[in-house]
C-alpha cells in the first residue's frame, strides 16, 4: 500500500514503477498473484462443496486477515485492489444487507484461528521434501485439519508455524499453481465431482 498521484493504493510493480524505485525488491508488489491464488481457491470445487473453512492471508508487513469461504472475489484485479485497500482502511468488510463479516483483519498469530487437530503444511520449492500432493494428501488421517501455507513467489522459503515443510513439485510453481494441485487432490479424496 502507498500513495501514488496523492491516493492511497495497493502498489502494483507493472502499473507503479515509478513510485517503486526506491523499494528494495518490486517483485514484492505483485497483488495480481495474491488476485489468481484467491481465486484458485475461492472458484475451486473444494470450495463450491463447502469444504474450505478459511483462507487467511499475511502481508510482507504483517497485516494477517480472514477472508470467509463463502466470499465473492472481484472478477477484476483493479476491483480485488480496492477491496483490499477498503479492507485495510477498514479493518473489516461486510455485507450490505444482513451485516455478516466477510473479510476482517486479525490479531496474530494465525495458529489461534485454526481449527483443533490442525497439521500446518508449508510448501516451498526450496524443501528438500519432494512429495506426490496425491499421496501426501491421502495418507493424512480424516480426523487431521489439513492447512496449507502458500508464498506468493515462487522462490522463499515459508515456515512459520508449520508442522511439516514440503514441495509438490521439482520445479518452481505459482502459488495459483500450488493451490490447484492441493484443490485438486483434496477433491480426489472426498470425491467432489
Amino acid at each position: 500500500m502507498g500513495i501514488v498521484r496523492k491516493r492511497w493504493k495497493i502498489l502494483d510493480s507493472e502499473e507503479d514503477a515509478d513510485a517503486l524505485k526506491q523499494k528494495k525488491d518490486e517483485n514484492n508488489y505483485q497483488p495480481g498473484v495474491v488476485y489468481q491464488a484467491l481465486r484458485a481457491i475461492f472458484d475451486s470445487k473444494l470450495n463450491k462443496a463447502g469444504m474450505v473453512g478459511a483462507v487467511y492471508v499475511k502481508t510482507d508487513n504483517g497485516v494477517l486477515f480472514e477472508i470467509k469461504p463463502h466470499v465473492r472475489i472481484p472478477r477484476t484485479c483493479r476491483r480485488f485492489c480496492g477491496v483490499m485497500l477498503e479492507l485495510l482502511d477498514k479493518k473489516c468488510i461486510r455485507t450490505k444487507d444482513t451485516n455478516e463479516i466477510l473479510m476482517r483483519v486479525i490479531a496474530e498469530p494465525v495458529t489461534r484461528h485454526l481449527p483443533v487437530n490442525s497439521r500446518v503444511v508449508g510448501l516451498s520449492y526450496s524443501s528438500e521434501k519432494v512429495v506426490d500432493i496425491d499421496d501426501y494428501v491421502n495418507s493424512a488421517s480424516d480426523e487431521l485439519n489439513l492447512v496449507f501455507v502458500v508464498g506468493e513467489l515462487a522462490h522463499g522459503k515459508i515456515n512459520e508455524y508449520t508442522d511439516d515443510f514440503i514441495s509438490v513439485s521439482n520445479y518452481p510453481l505459482s502459488a495459483k499453481g500450488c493451490i490447484g494441485l492441493i484443490c485438486e487432490s483434496l477433491e480426489h479424496k472426498w470425491k467432489i465431482f
